[in-house]
């Protein structure tokens, strides 16, 4: 019988001690990381040196390996929270006329661009609603039912949904986790926002939860609880995917993306971390089918707190207001006003007799602080300001025609509603006579005077033809819009466009900017410039 070799490295299958106590770490930290335990390796040394094959400790290490392979799951996350959620059903009446009578019975029975109807879009199937929500085809008052989710914030009964949710409610019924059901009433809401807030009746020491103080990171678990298809407490993990998500919603959006599964039903429940605190409502999915593919949308605890608070104070949310309409520095907008980075929000025009024009706003001035906090983005100052108090005196720094300058004002209050102003001099219908224009070279456009052309209004050009293959088609311009400024200065002709681009193209600029009226609003769009 052949004696066992000394030299154990000349053996193919050969480990060194070192290299195997660093695979059993290694599948430790893996395993462990997968449980949702950090790396914590439950007593593997990283002090000297253990054979695990000889050590005496060999199958202790092989057991704590094992251990931590074994997920710790949300059980007792759960049970803790699970009972602050709660199931809300409403009922609203909606008037059917006979004309509607003749559509098909699976339509929305919602007007276009209601909260009902966008609610019904996001969460609902391939007809538009989910299973159980149908109006009367048959005309007069159909009563609609819908079910959403929500948690309590207090012992009291407060409760936060969505305002999609309520919105309209005739009738409001929560059944909490316990299968017990109390009526309810709403207490305000926000469309802005799509908050809640709902007083639910006949209890006094109902479990509630807590709003998170923190920000989520991205990677971080979360757990969705809420009544997906009417089914009652249901409960999803996944993690946060992640924030600072804007969907189009409006100019607060500042969404956390989650892959916890979220369906139609869950709208207005809460998504948990790990410490039982809610880090956001569950408000909208991204979804072709109407079923969840792993995009939620939360709204962020900081706004939840924010907005309810004002909601159960006076019923509303009163926000900030500076009256002006901005828009986002591009790299391209960033090289034409000389600016180093694409930051801050570009005011397309200050509102007249609002706060902004008062203190001397101007558009094309660049707001880059807002008491010396940087504003990266004009979505982020809409939030800033809207989060701050009407009456409240802020600082803004502003870059105004290439100098940095200091603006002190007092913020108004946002109007309900804010409509656009119909320009009805500026519809582009009746170009008069003057519909050939002038050629702007390189840009792919003609232009005239727009005092030339009836209906133009008396300031910039009109722009009368624009090449679909052209740089100015890919930024937008179309026929009948008005430029009124280029590079900064006024223009009247299509002499004036040429030499402030020449003027641009000199400066070794890449793109020339333009404030551009269109559909009654202004905004800059940066022109890119051929060389040559």
């Amino acid at each position: 019988m052949t004696d066992r070799p000394t030299d154990l490295s000349s053996l193919p299958s050969y480990q060194s001690p070192r290299r195997s106590l660093f695979s059993a770490r290694r599948f430790a930290l893996m395993a462990s990381v997968v449980a949702g335990l950090g790396v914590a390796a439950y007593g593997l040394s990283s002090q000297g040196e253990v054979d695990i094959f000889t050590s005496p400790a060999h199958a202790q290490v092989n057991n704590e390996v094992r251990k931590v392979a074994q997920p710790i799951g949300f059980a007792d996350i759960v049970e803790h929270v699970k009972p602050s959620v709660i199931s809300v059903k409403v009922n609203i009446t909606e008037k059917v006329s006979a004309k509607d009578d003749s559509n098909n019975n699976d339509d929305s029975p919602f007007q276009p661009g209601s909260p009902m109807e966008r609610f019904f879009r996001r969460f609902g199937g391939p007809d538009g609603l989910p299973p159980g929500m149908r109006g009367n085809p048959r005309g007069g008052h159909g009563a609609v039912t819908g079910q959403g989710s929500g948690f309590f914030i207090s012992a009291d009964g407060f409760a936060v949904t969505n305002n999609h949710v309520v919105d309209g409610a005739d009738k409001v019924e929560v059944t909490t986790d316990d299968g017990k059901v109390f009526k309810a009433k709403v207490i305000g809401t926000d469309a802005r926002t799509d908050l809640a807030l709902i007083k639910v009746e006949g209890g006094s020491d109902f479990p509630f939860t807590k709003l998170s103080e923190g920000k989520p990171r991205i990677g971080d678990w979360v757990l969705a609880v809420g009544n997906p298809f009417g089914l009652g407490g249901t409960v999803t993990a996944g993690i946060v995917s992640a924030s600072g998500r804007d969907i189009g919603n409006g100019p607060y959006d500042d969404f956390i993306q989650i892959d916890a599964p979220v369906n139609k039903g869950n709208s207005g429940g809460p998504a948990f971390n790990t410490e039982g605190e809610v880090i956001g409502v569950n408000t909208a999915i991204y979804s072709p089918s109407g079923g969840s593919v792993g995009i939620a949308f939360s709204i962020p605890a900081s706004t939840v707190k924010s907005v309810i608070a004002q909601l159960k104070d006076k019923g509303t949310v009163s926000r900030g207001w500076i009256g002006v309409q901005i828009q986002p520095v591009t790299a391209d907008i960033a090289d034409s006003l000389g600016l180093k980075k694409a930051e801050g929000a570009l005011v397309a025009e200050p509102q007249a007799n609002g706060p902004a024009a008062k203190a001397g706003i101007e558009s094309g001035d660049v707001i880059t602080s807002v008491n010396g906090e940087s504003v990266k983005d004009a979505r982020e100052l809409a939030r800033t300001i809207g989060g701050l108090a009407p009456g409240a005196s802020v600082k803004l720094n502003v870059l105004h025609k290439g100098t940095d300058k200091v603006v002190n004002l007092t913020l108004g209050q946002l109007p309900n509603t804010l409509e656009a102003k119909a320009d009805t001099d500026n519809n582009g219908d009746d170009k008069g006579s003057a519909t050939k224009g002038t050629d702007v070279p390189k840009l792919g456009m003609t232009v005239a005077p727009a005092n030339s052309v009836a209906g133009a209004g008396k300031e910039g050009v009109i722009v009368t033809e624009v090449d679909p293959k052209s740089a100015a088609a890919e930024r937008g311009f179309k026929e009948g819009d008005v430029i009124l400024e280029v590079a900064g200065k006024t223009v009247a002709n299509a002499g004036e466009v040429r030499e402030a681009i020449n003027a641009a193209r000199a400066d070794n600029k890449n793109s020339v900017l333009m404030r551009v009226k269109s559909g009654g609003s202004s905004r800059f769009v940066a022109v890119p410039l051929a060389k040559g």
